[in-house]
This record gives C-alpha cells, sequence and structure tokens, in this order.
C-alpha cells in the first residue's frame, strides 16, 4: 500500500518532467563540410566588396523541428583555410595584421540560446572566438528544409546562416587611410553559411 501511495504521489512530477520544453526530440546532426560553404564579403577601398571563404569547417547542430528554440550549435573554423582568390592577399590576411594563423589557429562558435525569427526561421546567439577573443554575436537562420534522405541513406537538412561583425571587436584591425578619404578596409563584415548537414546514425553518436 506504501509502494501504491509513493507511486501515485510522483507520478504527475515524472509526467511533469517528461513534457517540459526543455525535454526535446532533438536530433544530432553533423556538417557535410563538402556540401556546405563559410563565406564573408567586406568593403575594400570604399568601391566594392572583395569576398572570401573558408575551406577547412566541421560542426555539430543539436535541432528538433517541433521545438526549434532547444537548438544547439558548435562549429570551428581553421582559419588558415582563408581563400579570397588571391594568393598575396591570403597571406597577408593570415599575418599578425589580421587574422594570425600562426598564433590562433581556429575560429570557433558556440550557441547559448535560440529565438523563433519570422514563420520559419531562428535568431541564434552565441559566442564567436577569433584571435582569442571572444564576443556575442547573433546568427540569422533562413530557409531550414524538412528531412530529406539522399540516395546513400543518409538524412539530411540544410538551412543557411547570415551575420554582421565589426572586425574591430576581435582585434583584426589593420587598416591604411586612402589618399582621399576613406580607408583600404572596411569595418563590417558580412558573414554566409549556407549548411548542409548529416544525421548522425547510432554509430557516429
Amino acid at each position: 500500500q506504501e509502494s501504491i501511495m509513493r507511486s501515485a504521489l510522483f507520478a504527475p512530477i515524472i509526467g511533469i518532467f517528461l513534457f517540459l520544453p526543455g525535454q526535446s526530440n532533438a536530433a544530432d546532426f553533423v556538417v557535410d563540410a563538402s556540401h556546405s560553404n563559410v563565406s564573408f564579403k567586406v568593403r575594400h577601398m570604399m568601391v566594392t566588396n572583395v569576398r572570401g571563404e573558408f575551406g577547412t569547417f566541421s560542426g555539430e547542430v543539436s535541432y528538433d523541428p517541433k521545438n526549434p528554440t532547444q537548438t544547439t550549435a558548435k562549429v570551428s573554423i581553421d582559419a588558415s583555410s582563408i581563400d579570397t582568390n588571391d594568393e598575396k592577399r591570403d597571406g597577408h590576411l593570415k599575418s599578425p595584421d589580421f587574422f594570425d594563423t600562426g598564433k590562433f589557429a581556429t575560429i570557433t562558435f558556440e550557441s547559448t540560446k535560440a529565438k523563433k525569427r519570422g514563420k520559419n526561421g531562428l535568431e541564434v546567439h552565441g559566442k564567436l572566438t577569433m584571435r582569442g577573443i571572444t564576443k556575442p554575436v547573433v546568427l540569422e537562420v533562413e530557409d531550414i528544409t524538412n528531412e530529406v534522405t539522399d540516395p546513400w541513406g543518409n538524412t539530411k537538412i540544410g538551412a543557411t546562416l547570415t551575420t554582421t561583425i565589426n572586425r574591430h571587436d576581435f582585434g583584426v584591425s589593420w587598416n591604411k587611410t586612402l589618399d582621399k578619404g576613406g580607408v583600404v578596409v572596411g569595418d563590417q563584415v558580412k558573414i554566409t553559411i549556407d549548411l548542409e548537414l548529416n544525421k548522425k546514425q547510432p554509430k557516429d553518436a
């Protein structure tokens, strides 16, 4: 009888716990780097945008379409994999004037919370670390797809993430003043990440 009474007492508590908002059916995904892209653009000479990308990166995302605000993400980028289609410029970007890749090999992002944005979007808040400096950033997430299965049995989803940062916030502050005013490199850097994610298989978990 005591056992029955104890069960009756704790059953409602267990039920509440199981249906708390944080208890989601989130699936774990890994970044499919061969079908993803991490790119940026920044104003050059006050007249045009220079575009570049990072060729080596990895990451993991936990996502439940029924409970998207529980989304978490962690991404790591190899700073030395920067490519702006100009070898001399890439060498300068890797130097202490910019990313200082010899000392700071990786750029990382780790989410802290997620909020709904519009009908099918998210704001993923997190910490971006570059050149050893960590600052809060917000990634705007759009075009989140439904799950699809490729011909090899991989379950995939995709999304596009964008944000704008001030490079000086992360110590990337090299510049030169132009003769007629203005500077060589703009302060604002627009970042676009096109992600394709593979759902983790049980053996990968």
